[in-house]
């Protein structure tokens, strides 16, 4: 599943690659529907994208895959097993003191990822890792409460890994993210959507 491939003449890449990547185009397509079974697709692809990014030394977004099927499962749950009258979790925004605590989550998460990366691993980027990483966190454990802001967040972060990708010569992941910042943006006004009708029929009731 590792042999180089050649993607149109235009770029090197793996069958695992490919796979992880139409896995995980499918996860985002699903979030933006809020369908639960997107958590199934983040799982298989997360544990896919942990073996690309060993190959390429990027240990803090292998570590953060090992991390995404860990909250994938209980994501998964709170989708199920929410207060709504049908049993699912609602969009909702975060309140002001959750948004700070956040902000101070992905920047003591970049401080402590950035240092462990350039103190025992050999990767040449452990500042955008460790800042990607962190942020990627941050906005998993949003998703996984149907926080409206984790969007906010996917897009700042997938954005910095188009560039992050390119550089380690990830160019199919490159794209890929090129296309999860444009489902974020959709995702973001799906979302927002879904909670003004939320809102509305609560009105009505």
């Amino acid at each position: 599943m590792n042999e180089s491939l050649s993607l149109f003449g235009l770029a090197t890449t793996t069958p695992l690659e490919i796979l992880s990547f139409a896995l995980s185009v499918a996860t985002v397509w699903l979030n933006i529907r809020q369908n639960h079974w997107a958590w199934l697709f983040a799982i298989l692809s997360s544990a896919m994208y942990g073996v690309v990014f060993f190959e390429s030394k990027l240990y803090g977004d292998m570590a953060l895959q090992l991390v995404f099927i860990t909250v994938s499962f209980w994501g998964w749950y709170q989708w199920l097993h929410g207060p709504g009258e049908d049993h699912t979790l609602p969009v909702s925004v975060l309140d002001a003191r959750s948004r700070i605590a956040s902000g101070l989550a992905w920047a003591g998460g970049y401080l402590f990822l950035a240092w462990f990366l350039k103190s025992f691993t050999d990767t040449d980027v452990p500042h955008a890792d460790g800042f990607l990483t962190a942020g990627s966190l941050v906005g998993q454990a949003l998703l996984s409460r149907k926080k409206i802001e984790n969007w906010h967040v996917w897009i700042i972060v997938d954005v910095l890994y188009v560039a992050l990708y390119i550089h380690k010569g990830l160019m199919l992941t490159a794209v890929l993210y090129g296309m999860f910042v444009l489902m974020a943006m959709a995702g973001l006004r799906a979302w927002q959507r879904s909670s003004y009708d939320d809102a509305q029929a609560m009105v009505l009731k």
